[in-house]
Parts: structure tokens; sequence; C-alpha cells
């Protein structure tokens, strides 16, 4: 019940965006991560980009598509729906679920697949940014090592630009970092929207 709950609340938050005149989107369509869990949703990365493009005056409207608990499967099978609105600009950041579940890998680098598979059929123009993940080693090193070279693989398989770990320059800092480990702090999401700044930034002008 509380995930069907958190994931009408996704719904809500995409729909108010659907009422937008903006002439482009920009989807992030991600899990806890981009959600923002643990911070004000104004503070999340996503809004913080937001933030950076109306600064600088670009027509672009940033759409938080992130769901608390999300899997790569969940997200193969959520896509549809968000995709009746039409994007621009897609930032990927799926599968640290999936890693953290010691999920099969290959079943997270195909649905990984499909999901950028979905939004290329759907929208032909559409850039798709991939946002590389990482996993905690107790799975093993050869499950860690493979885990983080999926993101890699599937951003050369398809000429996606890849942005390596977004979580990569919050570790074992406690300003960036929640008490859990996992998720960014206030500060922390500020390092990641900067860090994605930098890819995104120049497909904006």
């Amino acid at each position: 019940m509380k995930l069907l709950l958190i994931f009408f609340a996704s719904i809500v938050s995409i729909s108010s965006y659907a009422q937008s005149a903006s002439s482009k989107t920009i989807l992030f369509f991600g899990d806890s991560i981009t959600a923002g869990l643990g911070v004000d949703k104004s503070k999340a990365f996503p809004a913080l980009i937001q933030n950076k493009i109306d600064s600088a005056g670009i027509n672009y409207e940033v759409i938080n598509g992130g769901l608390s608990g999300e899997t790569s499967a969940g997200g193969l099978r959520r896509i549809d729906w968000v995709l009746q609105r039409e994007i621009d600009i897609m930032i990927l950041e799926l599968g640290g679920n999936d890693g953290l579940r010691g999920i099969d890998l290959a079943d997270t680098r195909q649905n990984l697949q499909q999901i950028i598979n979905k939004v290329q059929t759907k929208y032909p123009d559409v850039r798709i940014i991939l946002a590389g993940m990482q996993v905690p080693p107790n799975l093993g090193q050869e499950y860690t090592r493979e885990f983080q070279q999926i993101y890699p693989d599937l951003a050369e398989e398809n000429g996606l630009p890849l942005i390596p770990g977004i979580l990569d320059k919050l570790g074992g800092n406690e300003a960036l970092m929640q008490s859990d480990g996992i998720h960014p702090t206030v500060e922390g999401h500020k390092v990641i929207a900067n860090n994605i700044w930098q890819t995104l930034e120049p497909m904006l002008m």
C-alpha cells in the first residue's frame, strides 16, 4: 500500500507538469535518488537543474519521474505511462535497487535497454543521458564490477553520453550523504546537480 501511495504521488507530480505550455521537456527517470527521498523535493537535484535552466533563461521544463524503491523492471513497466507526455531529453537513473537486491545482471541490462528502446521508438529525436550507478561490495567483487560495467556498455552500444557514477563524489562524506549511506543530503543533491549540469547544459544551447 505504501509503495502504491508513493506511485500515485509521483503521478500527481508528473501530471502537474503536463498542464504546462513549455515547448521542451527534460525527464529525470529514476528511483529514490531522483525522487529526493529524505529531502524536500524542491531541494532534489531535478529541481536544482530546473533552477539552473530558469536562471539561464532556457525554455525547458523538468519532469521529476523518480519513484522511491523503483527497480529497472518497475521502470520498464512505468515508462509507457510517463511517455504520454512528449519529452526532448531523458536522464535515466535506474538500477541501483537492482544491485542492492542482487537481481540478475542480465535482467537489469535488458530492462534498461528496453527502456531506452521504448523512449527512442516513441520519440526518435529524444536525447538520452545515462547515469551510471554503483553498489556496495557485499555481493562480491565480481558482481560489483559487472554491475558497474553495465552502464558504460549500454552507453557505448547506444551512443549515449554517460555520467559515470552520479554518487561517486559523495561517498564517505557525512555532509553529502544521509545516515543510511545511500541517499544524498541537500548538499549532496547540489553536487549531483552540478555534475549532471556539465553534461546537460551543452544539449540545451
